[in-house]
């Protein structure tokens, strides 16, 4: 693998057999992530539905990156490939701009498969030119992996770099007729580099159910996605949306931010991380650790309010933990990754690390331990 430049934040990977590397660690993280989350169900931290929720942006995610990895499979081999830019100093995550651009390939996607061959006659071309040229036909294969990319994004389901909300059905509590939601939506931090996924549990008490609802969906849809940006507290967009809507209720609010992504092969780490992977000396693949970033906000009481000469309407209090300027009720930083690491961060016990909530994972997404 060549040498990374020391001197940039954003890098680019214009060597084939470093974005297989790089891609391929993100495939094993993802998978990880779905089975994190399955253990925080298990232990009571996540609802089914919530697990659910989660599970489906790693899914979204992972297809991301697998199209990604397709779409820069020769980078260094054919011109045509170009070089992916990711960010090795704040993130560890691609760029938001690749994001950005493969959304747009994907609206063009139906055209450019029209003007490429199919994956069987070029797999023809390619036994011809290598029995008649004797030679790698890197253009050929290259031109597969272009296809084999828009035809993923042609199938759809992918992260992008805003993902609009989606509500999923929880329950009816009977108070009001009163229907609770799970709402979901997630976005590409255009600043941060970094994938997030909000979660909100609600109380619809509307005369047509939220997302059946063709005047007010659109709109939560809209004001949701319009708060969805990292410098927003959590406190901020829940009393936001409780005024906005009179009749649909926030009981609570969350934030999941994956990353920074650290590896010892990519990225330029800062402060204890760095000697933990150093120490580490782990193999391919399992040279990494994810950060997992959970903000929870969660109603302490609700309150009635006037509105107008005779009516009053319910307004949320937050129940919020010191101090109260970050917005939330809690806070909670965990720690992916892999054994070798962990046991060279359980040897040097850094004291910056010392309250991550710690997953240890293995081979095949299993969790391993839980610190």
């Amino acid at each position: 693998m060549p040498d990374l430049d020391l001197t940039l934040d954003h890098q680019r990977l214009d060597d084939s057999a470093a974005v297989r590397r790089y891609f391929a660690t993100f495939a094993r993280i993802t998978r990880h992530l779905g089975a994190v989350a399955a253990e925080e169900q298990a232990a009571g931290r996540l609802t089914k539905e919530e697990a659910e929720a989660l599970a489906r942006s790693f899914v979204s995610l992972n297809l991301t990156f697998r199209a990604l990895g397709l779409k820069y499979h020769f980078a260094g081999r054919a011109r045509e490939a170009g070089a992916i830019t990711f960010d090795k100093v704040e993130s560890g995550f691609p760029v938001a701009s690749e994001i950005m651009v493969m959304a747009n390939d994907a609206l063009q996607a139906a055209k450019h498969l029209e003007g490429i061959p199919s994956a069987d006659r070029l797999k023809d071309d390619m036994v011809k030119a290598i029995l008649a040229d004797r030679a790698v036909p890197v253009r050929l294969q290259n031109a597969l992996s272009q296809r084999l990319y828009y035809e993923e994004l042609a199938k759809g389901g992918l992260f992008w770099a805003r993902n609009d909300p989606e509500a999923i059905w929880i329950g009816g509590d009977g108070v009001a007729q009163r229907r609770r939601y799970l709402l979901r939506w997630s976005t590409y931090d255009a600043q941060a580099n970094l994938p997030v996924v909000w979660l909100m549990e609600v109380g619809d008490v509307g005369r047509t159910g939220l997302p059946k609802d063709g005047a007010r969906w659109p709109l939560v849809q809209r004001h949701l996605m319009a708060q969805a940006v990292g410098g927003l507290t959590l406190l901020t967009i829940a009393r936001g949306f409780d005024d906005d809507f009179d009749d649909v209720h926030p009981v609570r609010l969350r934030r999941f931010t994956l990353g920074p992504m650290w590896s010892a092969a990519f990225t330029r780490q800062e402060g204890p991380i760095r000697e933990v992977l150093a120490q580490a000396r782990a193999s391919e693949g399992e040279d990494w650790a994810l950060q997992w970033t959970e903000e929870d906000l969660r109603v302490e009481r609700t309150d009635m309010v006037q509105a107008g000469w005779f009516g009053t309407d319910e307004r949320r209090v937050w129940r919020l933990m010191e101090p109260k300027e970050q917005g939330v009720s809690e806070l909670r930083r965990t720690l992916v990754l892999p054994e070798r690491p962990y046991q060279a961060l359980a040897a040097l016990d850094p004291p910056a690390l010392r309250r991550h909530f710690k997953i240890v994972v293995g081979e095949g997404g299993r969790v391993l331990r839980f610190a």
